[in-house]
């Protein structure tokens, strides 16, 4: 690389952001040895100059944190990021654990987000070939649909699709003898591992949700849509009970206070609770009556009393 004023204020910036942070720095000596692994062990590199580089850096927002240590010798670090590394791992752990993701592709998408921050911090951050898991065949489609589904939401636009599913011999199926949805997308969300669309179908008027890796020949049509103003997305999804399609009734089901913690990561902290007896509680909300419903209740020999109350 050619040394001149660009490119040096240019390196110093990159090795600031990916050597140091908030517990590694670097003093104007080791920065003028790490100039040179880039510029040639013959470049010249007088530390009143990168000083100067530091200032014009910190004027276009690039904040240069300046500590004295032993001797009055002089640190310096960059340590203003974008993400915190508790958001990194967030953000990695979701990625990690998105079966629908192929090992490679969770890779590559790790291996940006080390770019985010510096290479000590990036180091700490999961190796994806430790979580290893098998990845849905449909991800190519996925990834397409997921692009196709957002610019409809944003552009208000009516989506045409197939849907369908996998039956016992691992065929595709489409529903409705592979005739074509219409449906008014009003929200793709990730629920239990997995991207729905929520949106209402054309046919009938009703809220509908489907899995976005059951749908295929996605298109846009240039037909647009007025959403409606009372609809909310998370009465929807609160009221879906996690992906359960039915109908609408407001229930009570009795469980054992053992089960509290069970009910919360189900229902969610605002729902009503109220002690019935000994080591009992009544919960009562409005959720969707469904087989899958009924199934995650009663998986057992040991049932709640559920009962469905007057309208």
């Amino acid at each position: 690389m050619e040394l001149n004023s660009n490119t040096r204020l240019l390196k110093l910036r990159d090795i600031l952001f990916e050597e140091t942070d908030e517990f590694h720095e670097l003093s104007m000596d080791e920065i003028v040895e790490k100039m040179k692994l880039t510029f040639g062990p013959e470049a010249s590199f007088d530390p009143r100059t990168l000083k100067r580089d530091m200032e014009i850096l910190e004027d276009t927002g690039f904040e240069v944190i300046k500590n004295t240590g032993c001797y009055g010798k002089v640190f310096y670090s960059f340590q203003d990021r974008v993400f915190e590394t508790y958001q990194l791992r967030l953000i990695n752990d979701a990625l990690l654990s998105a079966k629908f993701i192929t090992e490679k592709e969770k890779k590559e998408l790790i291996e940006k987000t080390k770019q985010l921050t510096s290479k000590h911090i990036a180091k700490t951050l999961p190796d994806p070939m430790l979580f290893s898991q098998s990845a849905n065949d449909d991800y190519q489609l996925v990834k397409l649909s997921i692009d196709h589904v957002h610019r409809a939401i944003s552009e208000r636009k009516v989506l045409h699709y197939q849907y369908g599913k996998y039956n016992m011999k691992k065929e595709f199926e489409y529903h409705r003898d592979g005739s074509t949805y219409e449906v008014e997308p009003y929200a793709l969300i990730w629920q239990n591992d997995f991207y729905y669309l929520i949106g209402r179908f054309k046919e009938t008027g009703e809220m509908r949700h489907y899995r976005l890796d059951r749908m295929r020949n996605i298109r846009l049509s240039e037909e647009r849509f007025q959403r409606g103003q009372d609809f909310n997305t998370q009465d929807y999804v609160n009221q879906s009970f996690h992906m359960f399609a039915g109908e609408n009734v407001w229930m009570k089901i009795e469980f054992d206070q053992s089960l509290i913690n069970v009910v919360l990561d189900r229902f969610g902290h605002d729902v009503s609770i109220q002690p019935s007896g000994d080591h009992r509680f009544i919960l009562s909300t409005k959720a969707k009556m469904s087989t899958g419903l009924v199934n995650w209740i009663r998986p057992g020999e040991e049932k709640p009393k559920c009962s469905l109350p007057s309208p």
